[in-house]
């Protein structure tokens, strides 16, 4: 969708902000045609796992910036989603929410015609408004709070290999203490709160990340996840993750809406072009072993270079074959 690959991939590999400003006219949201994958596997997670995607720190009040981003989210498109400072309609989902109420404004536009409804009157009521916005943008979403420099509150349906139960309320820093190599993110963790949230209010940001994974879902929350990794995949037959993430500053409250887009494509589609290849190939290569180890890798690191050599018009004798699980 979003992601920027030449700008992305980068040798040699460094676990980095990446902040750079968006472009004028660039938008924060990418709404869902009814039905798509990304809203079939969201209504699947808000249906069964909701109590691991909609989460907030007690006693914290997100509805100021849930309106704000309603209000985003009407203003960037109009032809999604309307807003009037009450109620809040996915005009392609023919559903509403208004206050505590769900609405079906027409039939639905796919299934039985009452999926999305049905969902969101099973979600506790303060969350439907999330839950609407939610399957409304490919977007999962949450709160930086710039005051105590935490993450307060989440809206995360599709997980790339964390748990958001495990996130909720931690300052920005612990968030990211996990992270292989991530000296260079701690280091900026403070700042980077500060100027995300309006320090320069004419400045909007985004970020890319990257992986290769072994499996084609969107949702990969680790509870749900097979193991071991690698054990069923070549690494022919591998997967590319991406993430798009953006802010969307909230000065007046010292907050920001972090927006995370995820797109998950074969990795032979992403690598199509010998100079991608190359380039992935040259950043994996530089990944300490620490990385490796935190984004699954480690076991799959030389069948997958091997591959990817092959790809970028490179001559190898490693075969490009399953991966013996460890």
């Amino acid at each position: 969708m979003h992601f920027d690959f030449d700008a992305a991939v980068q040798a040699p590999f460094r676990m980095q902000p990446g902040l750079r400003r968006m472009q004028p006219g660039a938008a924060h949201l990418t709404p869902l045609a009814p039905g798509s994958r990304h809203q079939r596997e969201k209504l699947a997670v808000l249906s069964a796992f909701a109590h691991q995607a909609l989460l907030q720190r007690e006693g914290f009040d997100a509805f100021p910036a849930l309106r704000a981003l309603a209000h985003h989210a009407a203003a960037e498109h109009p032809q999604a989603f309307a807003w009037d400072g009450r109620r809040a309609e996915a005009l392609d989902l023919a559903t509403a929410v208004a206050g505590d109420e769900v609405l079906q404004t027409a039939p639905g536009r796919f299934g039985l015609g009452d999926e999305v409804a049905r969902c969101l009157r099973g979600l506790p009521a303060g969350w439907r408004l999330a839950g609407l916005i939610a399957l409304a943008f490919a977007e999962d979403f949450a709160i930086v709070d710039a005051r105590d420099g935490t993450v307060p509150w989440l809206a995360v349906t599709l997980p790339s290999h964390w748990a958001p139960e495990d996130k909720v309320g931690r300052h920005f820093a612990a968030v990211h203490a996990p992270v292989a190599d991530n000296a260079l993110l701690l280091k900026a963790s403070d700042s980077l709160v500060r100027l995300v949230s309006g320090a320069d209010a004419e400045a909007r940001w985004e970020r890319f990340v990257w992986t290769v994974t072994d499996h084609p879902r969107l949702h990969a929350h680790p509870a749900r996840l097979a193991r071991p990794r690698w054990s069923d995949t070549p690494a022919e037959r591998a997967w590319w993750r991406t993430e798009r993430q953006t802010f969307i500053p909230l000065p007046q409250a010292e907050q920001a809406i972090f927006t995370i887009e995820v797109e998950v494509a074969p990795l032979a589609t992403a690598v199509a072009e010998p100079a991608r290849a190359a380039r992935l190939h040259a950043a994996i290569a530089s990944m300490s072993d620490a990385v490796l180890a935190y984004r699954g890798l480690a076991s799959v690191r030389e069948p997958l270079l091997a591959w990817l050599a092959i790809r970028a018009g490179g001559a190898t004798t490693a075969p490009a074959c399953a991966v013996t699980p460890g």
